[in-house]
């Protein structure tokens, strides 16, 4: 018998033995759907990818599931239930496998025939057009053609009904040059920077592009099956709307990414999410993941987090050697701090002031000090395994010609929305985080612009007349609240559409949550923050907090708001504000996040970090702070 024959006979003596150990549960109707991210399948043999998959564990996984009372669907299934004819089970789960490995036909093919479980395959056509006993550049490498399917195996499975073809691209599975620095980033979802002409291609040329790639892919799909793609799967999981936008005008109105979570009947099909499978997976880790996406109200599990603050100026030098040489320092740093994210300054305010007066990424309106955000951002994602969030005011901007911004103000809203949408096209990040200058102060509110604002929710052109009646100052205090709030979303919203996952955190002032009344004059709500933002950041012990005594205080008016803990972030200075800019105490830090973490905080951060201070000490502080280390986690 050949390895083959044995591999199949091995399998189904597997697969009868688990099948009489675990019964199958019956599945209602519902509408949340599991998708499963696999890549190689081997036997017996060490993986050189991390997420290679053993032949056998993968039997064992899909029998799991399927004891559990999980059943296996298909794309039809899925487009069924969206369309509201047939709704998909209790249960559900839809098999994907990414690159086109040669293992899908010897290893997988047969599995999903023993489980009849349907599957969906994503090709990548550059690297089947290659001639057979030829090499592929599979991501920067080469590698033999014959590591991939051939057509006639495609067909053969496409043929059965249980695999669907889907378009993994032709030929931008791979990085490109993203930034003056050199950094390669995925190609599919990133303005390509020539290093010759020192210029970024522009969106239209980007997106010119990747329609032509997308539109050969799918036409070379369609003349070897007989069938054009409905799905994309995007290479390395990353996309922007503009592509989601062209795949759904090309009939694939379903795309495959890499954002966390499980699928429920709002989650759009033109960004499915995925859980990716690695070849470390256990069935207790499987079982984790199915059981908290399960009970996730929204389809997101809720992590918790930590946080640091991290600033360009603190590492930023005219001298690209100087800098890259504060840079590694900066990775090495924040990997051995372990937190769950870093807020990044995407703007330069050497003073400390809380004014931008310069940006680090390319834009219309501001001066450019270097075009460095890009570039740092990949590079905490990709080398110390953070998430990356954006940080930039909402109106504290020094402009070149002096202008005041304000929110009442149709030039000023412009102007920054702009500078929001270019930050969204400057790189990969995946969140927002505004800072709490979203205030008004006397200028706004008296300005012509205001007033005109004022006439339009009902109220008097005096501010006067809307001091002396509680009534007219109460609506003025609503209604200068939602200004802000309403200009924020709609922020974030211009730059969702480059960055489709993106979280959005906005940091508040402590009062608000101490003292409800003062948004008559902060402009800011925690309640009504909590419904717009998916995280409010908070000065956990300030002046306005009472300092040290107050900490228990700002914890438990936090904790009386339904959900108030699930997303604030409790952020403590590592300055003492009190006696200059002199460090915190470490031991003192690391008392307050262990307090906060004893009182039940899910969200703890610091700020600023202090690379060269050593401020807080590593080795120290991340005994207490560490996401990878600690096992409250």
């Amino acid at each position: 018998m050949t390895n083959r024959y044995l591999f199949n006979a091995l399998i189904g003596l597997l697969f009868m033995v688990m099948a009489s150990l675990v019964g199958a549960a019956p599945a209602a109707s519902g509408s949340r759907l599991i998708v499963l991210c696999y890549h190689e399948v081997v036997q017996n043999v060490q993986p050189d990818d991390p997420y290679s998959v053993d032949a056998v564990g993968l039997v064992k996984q899909l029998e799991w599931m399927r004891g559990r009372g999980y059943q296996f669907v298909s794309v039809d299934d899925v487009l069924a239930d969206r369309a509201g004819t047939r709704p998909l089970p209790e249960k559900a789960v839809l098999l994907s496998f990414d690159d086109g490995y040669e293992s899908v036909y010897s290893y997988v093919f047969p599995i999903l025939k023993l489980f009849k479980a349907p599957a969906v395959i994503g090709l990548v056509g550059s690297w089947l057009d290659a001639p057979q006993g030829g090499q592929v550049n599979y991501s920067g490498k080469t590698v033999p053609r014959a590591n991939f399917l051939t057509w006639p195996q495609i067909r053969e499975m496409q043929a059965s009904g249980l695999v669907e073809v889907a378009s993994h691209t032709y030929d931008l599975h791979y990085g490109q040059i993203a930034n003056p620095q050199g950094n390669e980033e995925p190609a599919a979802s990133t303005q390509h920077y020539d290093v010759k002409t020192e210029r970024y291609e522009s969106r239209d040329q980007m997106q010119a592009r990747v329609r032509a790639d997308f539109i050969r892919n799918s036409a070379l799909i369609k003349r070897e099956t007989g069938k054009a793609p409905r799905v994309m799967v995007w290479p390395y999981g990353s996309y922007t709307k503009e592509l989601t936008d062209i795949t759904t005008s090309l009939g694939m109105p379903i795309t495959l990414t890499l954002d966390d979570g499980v699928n429920l009947s709002t989650t759009p099909l033109s960004r499915l999410r995925r859980v990716l499978i690695d070849a470390s997976m256990t069935l207790r880790d499987l079982a984790y993941i199915f059981k908290s996406q399960e009970t996730a109200p929204n389809g997101l599990p809720r992590q918790p987090t930590r946080a640091m603050r991290v600033s360009i100026d603190s590492i930023y030098d005219a001298d690209p050697v100087v800098f890259n040489n504060n840079l590694g320092k900066l990775l090495d740093r924040v990997k051995e701090m372990g937190p769950s994210l870093v807020y990044l300054q995407a703007y330069s305010d050497p003073g400390n002031t809380g004014v931008a007066q310069s940006l680090y990424f390319p834009n219309r309106h501001m001066p450019v000090r270097a075009d460095l955000f890009n570039r740092v951002a990949w590079q905490l994602h990709t080398r110390a395994g953070v998430e990356v969030y954006a940080w930039l005011p909402l109106l504290a901007y020094h402009l070149p010609d002096g202008a005041h911004l304000s929110p009442y103000s149709t030039a000023s809203r412009t102007l920054i929305r702009d500078i929001y949408e270019d930050l969204g096209q400057s790189g990969r990040f995946a969140g927002l985080l505004m800072q709490d200058d979203g205030q008004q102060n006397e200028q706004d509110d008296a300005s012509a612009d205001a007033l005109r604002t004022y006439q339009q929710w009902g109220l008097p052109a005096s501010l006067e007349q809307i001091r002396q009646d509680p009534r007219l100052a109460a609506r003025w205090s609503e209604g200068k609240t939602e200004q802000v709030n309403d200009f924020s979303l709609e922020l974030a919203k211009l730059v969702q559409r480059y960055q489709p996952d993106l979280r959005v955190a906005r940091t508040l002032n402590p009062n608000v949550v101490l003292h409800p009344e003062s948004r008559a004059w902060i402009s800011q709500s925690f309640d009504k923050s909590l419904s717009n933002y998916n995280y409010i950041v908070i000065s956990a012990l300030s002046r306005s907090t009472g300092g040290e005594d107050g900490l228990r205080t700002l914890f438990q008016k936090v904790a009386s708001y339904p959900g108030g803990l699930d997303k604030t972030v409790f952020e403590l200075p590592s300055q003492d504000g009190r006696n200059g800019e002199a460090p915190v105490p470490v031991d003192t830090l690391e008392q307050r996040v262990v307090d906060l973490h004893t009182w039940g905080a899910r969200n703890i951060g610091y700020a600023p970090d202090e690379p060269f201070q050593n401020n807080p000490d590593v080795a120290s502080f991340k005994r207490v702070f560490s996401m990878t280390s600690e096992p409250e986690r």
